[in-house]
């Protein structure tokens, strides 16, 4: 197998924060990365694999992109695919699905696209094997064939589930506020492991839980698998050396102030669970309570939270007065600094206060704004 040296890889993002993967990737050295909708592209090696799906908090996958052409007809969608050296990428024994998408394309039935795409890479590891027959019992090899404005974009899937799925949350949980956009929320505040941390709605303790791993720089990936890690061309011993790496990164003996609350006792159990999980049980303070008795401890601390939307007309009353308990709880913390992520479109008005910032973001297909109300930063030290 010939083992590629360079690799163009893709970052995907949900809309809105592409420019925070792309940070995240240039702390880690990635100079080079450039953002379109949706992604971050980047340079790499088969290293930078392991390092990537290990390291980034708000990314939802890694993929390698394996060819990029105009297709236009079925036959231009073929021989573009078969121009890739598939063999230096999957073994003859490897599993090899193929997902696929269009949007704004003559080649509109994605079926159709999957079943070209499909028996082109067939017919080019024929060749580069010698054989008629590929049993598929291997490791998983995820392909993608995305048409967008006519223009065929083939990738190469490194990381599996999403990589919202940190493993310490149990699979059954299904959070209103996904790993990878608690982390986003996150990084667009100005919050560090100085300051105090507050979530007043923290659910299942996603936003508590996140910053904590933010705060002890602890890589998102550590406790989670990648089909990656059963390819030949990225070697045990990569995976091995970058997780001994992210392990020798860990900064544990910083002292939190991270806590959460919420009116669901059991929210707050299911949250005190996946805490302990992620090695962090002792660390951050969950109580059941409603807002209206939210009371933090320190100063220039940071309230980043995501509100109840009051989806139905009766809640909507309720989810604005909690709304009010909040604001009134922020004229006692002024030196403090409040973000929430809202499609409410009273939520300043019910708070109290107009927002010195507001970004626009999409929590799974809700468009929200990402209120910020900036507090006083700490004195420097």
């Amino acid at each position: 197998m010939r083992i590629p040296e360079t690799l163009t890889l893709i970052a995907t993002c949900p809309m809105g924060i592409e420019a925070v993967v792309a940070r995240e990737l240039k702390d880690l050295g990635y100079a080079d990365a450039r953002t379109e909708n949706g992604r971050v592209t980047f340079t790499g090696t088969p290293a930078d694999i392991c390092r990537t799906n290990l390291w980034l908090r708000t990314a939802d996958r890694v993929l390698i992109k394996m060819a990029e052409f105009p297709a236009l007809t079925f036959e231009d969608l073929f021989q573009g695919v078969k121009a890739v050296d598939w063999a230096g990428f999957i073994p003859e024994y490897g599993e090899f699905p193929v997902n696929g998408r269009s949007y704004k394309s003559q080649l509109s039935s994605v079926p159709a696209c999957q079943s070209v795409t499909k028996k082109a890479v067939v017919e080019k590891m024929k060749e580069s094997y010698g054989t008629e027959w590929f049993d598929e019992d291997g490791p998983l090899y995820t392909l993608e064939v995305s048409l967008l404005s006519d223009v065929a974009t083939i990738t190469l899937d490194t990381t599996g589930p999403s990589l919202h799925k940190r493993g310490y949350r149990k699979t059954t949980v299904e959070a209103p506020l996904k790993e990878t956009m608690a982390a986003a929320l996150i990084l667009l505040s100005r919050w560090g492991p100085h300051r105090p941390f507050y979530d007043p709605f923290c659910g299942s303790g996603t936003l508590p839980i996140e910053a904590a791993l933010i705060a002890w720089n602890i890589a998102p990936g550590l406790r989670r698998s990648f089909p990656s890690e059963r390819w030949d061309f990225v070697p045990e011993e990569m995976w091995a050396q970058a997780r001994e790496e992210a392990f020798d990164a860990v900064r544990d003996d910083i002292p939190l102030n991270i806590g959460g609350s919420d009116i669901d006792p059991e929210a707050i159990e299911i949250a005190r669970a996946s805490a302990k999980r992620a090695g962090l049980g002792s660390e951050i303070t969950f109580t059941a309570q409603p807002v209206a008795r939210f009371k933090a401890e320190g100063k220039y601390g940071c309230v980043i939270t995501n509100p109840p939307y009051g989806e139905r007309l009766s809640e909507e009353d309720e989810v604005e007065k909690m709304i009010r308990q909040l604001g009134r709880a922020a004229l006692d913390l002024q030196d403090w600094s409040f973000f929430a992520i809202t499609p409410t479109e009273n939520f300043e008005q019910n708070f109290g206060k107009k927002a010195d910032k507001r970004r626009k973001l999409y929590n799974g297909r809700i468009e929200c704004q990402f209120l910020q109300f900036l507090g006083p930063l700490p004195p420097r030290r």
